[in-house]
C-alpha cells in the first residue's frame, strides 16, 4: 500500500532530505520526522512555503510533477504594488518568459490572507503598498510564479502554495504533516 503525506513546508527549508551543497545550517525535510521512503512530488523553493506532497508511489509522483499531467497548483501570493484587476490580465492570457510562454493562469485579487506569521517576516515599506493574489497554474517551471508576477511589474514578497490538485493545506501549521 502506498503512502501519501501532506506537509506544510516552512520558509527556509529545502524540499529534499539531504543537502550535499551546504551540509551546515540549511534545514531539510529530514528535520520533521517524516516517514522513511517518501519523496517530494515536485519542488517548492527554499524561500517559498506551504503544501508539499510526499509519496512513495512513483506514478502519483509523476502525475503531480510531470508538466504533461497539468496538475493545478494554487498559490497565495503577496506582491509588491497595488494592481488592479486589469493589471493581472496578462497572467490570465499567458505571458512570455525567457524559457517560453506560460499557460494561462487563473488569477484573482484576494483580501489579505490570515496565514501564520513568517519567520523572518516579509520586509515592510511604508512607501510601497502590497496586495495578495491567488494564482492557479497547471505547470511548474523553476520559480515560475515569482517570474510571472515580476514580468507584470509586481514582484513577489511571499509565496505560499495552498493546493495541489485536490489536496490543500487545511489547518496544517508550518512543519506539520499528515498522512492521507
Amino acid at each position: 500500500m502506498s503512502r501519501t503525506i501532506l506537509f506544510n513546508k516552512p520558509f527556509g527549508v529545502l524540499s529534499q532530505f539531504t543537502d550535499e551543497k551546504s551540509p551546515t545550517e540549511r534545514p531539510t525535510l529530514s528535520s520533521f520526522g517524516l516517514p522513511a521512503g517518501v519523496y517530494a512530488a515536485g519542488r517548492l523553493d527554499r524561500d517559498s512555503e506551504g503544501l508539499l506532497v510526499l509519496t512513495d508511489d512513483g506514478r502519483l509522483q509523476a502525475r503531480i510533477s510531470a508538466p504533461r499531467a497539468k496538475t493545478e497548483k494554487t498559490y497565495l501570493v503577496q506582491i509588491e504594488g497595488d494592481p488592479g484587476d486589469a493589471d493581472l490580465e496578462p497572467l490570465r492570457r499567458g505571458i512570455a518568459l525567457k524559457d517560453g510562454p506560460t499557460r494561462p493562469a487563473k488569477v484573482r485579487l484576494i483580501d489579505p490572507s490570515a496565514l501564520w506569521e513568517r519567520d523572518p517576516p516579509v520586509r515592510f515599506r511604508k512607501s510601497v503598498p502590497d496586495r495578495w493574489i491567488e494564482i492557479c497554474i497547471s505547470e511548474g517551471r523553476n520559480r515560475q510564479v515569482r517570474r510571472m508576477t515580476a514580468a507584470v511589474g509586481f514582484p513577489t514578497l511571499r509565496l505560499v502554495r495552498w493546493r495541489v490538485g485536490d489536496w490543500d493545506l487545511g489547518d496544517l501549521a508550518p512543519g506539520e504533516w499528515r498522512e492521507i
